[in-house]
């Protein structure tokens, strides 16, 4: 095989997982990144920093890879678009501005006749003082939304004079819906009907940041289906080459619900590193590099449990780990409240 040198636009833990993923398949990686500090460039062969607006470190970039690809999507699609002029990106750069507005988005799966939480463009105040059925809602912009930012729980219209809002981001207004629990459906896509997909995985939230992912999930076999079934529509109707996650809520009722699309490898799949042969990470890798797909194989049931903030020092200083139990430090410089550090994935 030829060697392959795989761009990785986003320097996160990620891009850093990716990296591992791709040395192992002997593919040299290059991250480009906006911090300087980025994680990302102990476990690549090649780090750039630069803006997404700086064309000349951009150039640099792209003349040091084969392809490009990205591990978050608020990458401003302008740069992705004129990237992908030069070498090829992937997923593509029309996905990444789909999904980086959410009406958007909320709109491309209801017609595909897929369940999402009811919702309602917002622009001034006063639409929302006409939308009382809509509350108890989520008031949320309309773009760069990640780990709970840009969202305002609204119980009641009063809610509202406790806001900053700024009208001209645009806003949309989503009904909350009475939560049992939440999942997710990871899919790697290779080509036309040509996917390896992993079972539903069920995650708690603390503070709207992932705290917990588990595989089984406990669910109907009807949640399980229908899950991955629209998942799998999604990732067909996009043409989608690479590791996409679907987040779903499952409501008191048995309904299932998309919450949101995610065009990447997730936060929920890192468990699949330690309980799949092959990882999200890996086939991630496999799909947008042309590599051969092998047929997924569960090894084990499986949690995993980000480390948020100083979660992470116990595990840092000589702790004795169990042989079940795998520790993945992001070796992020600083420890901040609220920044995921590093995750436990424990085999059960």
């Amino acid at each position: 095989m030829p060697e392959i040198n795989l761009g990785i636009i986003g320097g996160g833990q990620l891009g850093s997982l990716l990296s591992v993923a791709a040395n192992k398949l002997d593919i040299k990686t290059t991250i480009y990144s906006d911090d300087p500090d980025a994680p990302a460039q102990n476990f690549s062969d090649n780090f750039i920093f630069g803006n997404y607006d700086d064309k000349e470190k951009i150039i640099e970039f792209v003349k040091k890879v084969d392809l490009i690809t990205y591990e978050f999507e608020n990458i401003p699609f302008d740069t992705l678009n004129e990237i992908n002029q030069l070498k090829k990106v992937l997923p593509k750069p029309s996905v990444n501005r789909l999904i980086q507005h959410r009406l958007a988005e909320k709109d491309f799966i209801n017609k595909l006749n897929i369940r999402t939480t009811r919702y309602v463009s917002i622009e001034k105040k006063s639409d929302i003082e006409t939308l009382e059925d809509f509350l108890p809602g989520i008031l949320k912009t309309t773009t760069m939304g990640y780990d709970g930012k840009g969202q305002h729980p609204i119980k009641k219209i009063k809610d509202l004079d406790n806001l900053n809002l700024d009208f001209s981001k645009g806003y949309m207004l989503e009904k909350l819906v009475k939560l049992k629990k939440e999942i997710s459906v990871i899919i790697t896509r290779f080509g036309n009907n040509n996917y390896e997909i992993y079972e539903p995985i069920e995650n708690t939230h603390q503070d709207q940041i992932l705290n917990l992912s588990k595989i089984p999930a406990e669910i109907s076999k009807k949640i399980l289906d229908q899950s991955k079934d629209w998942t799998t529509t999604i990732a067909e109707e996009l043409k989608y080459v690479g590791t996409l996650c679907v987040e779903f809520f499952i409501d008191r009722n048995e309904n299932l619900y998309v919450n949101e699309i995610a065009p990447r490898v997730h936060n929920s799949g890192h468990l699949t590193i330690n309980a799949y042969n092959i990882s999200q990470f890996e086939n991630h890798v496999r799909a947008v590099c042309s590599l051969e797909k092998i047929p997924l194989k569960k090894l084990s049931n499986a949690k995993m449990i980000n480390l948020i903030g100083s979660q992470i020092e116990p595990y840092r200083n000589n702790f004795k780990f169990k042989d079940n139990e795998f520790f993945f430090d992001y070796l992020k410089k600083e420890i901040k409240e609220k920044r995921k550090m590093g995750h436990i994935t424990i085999l059960l």
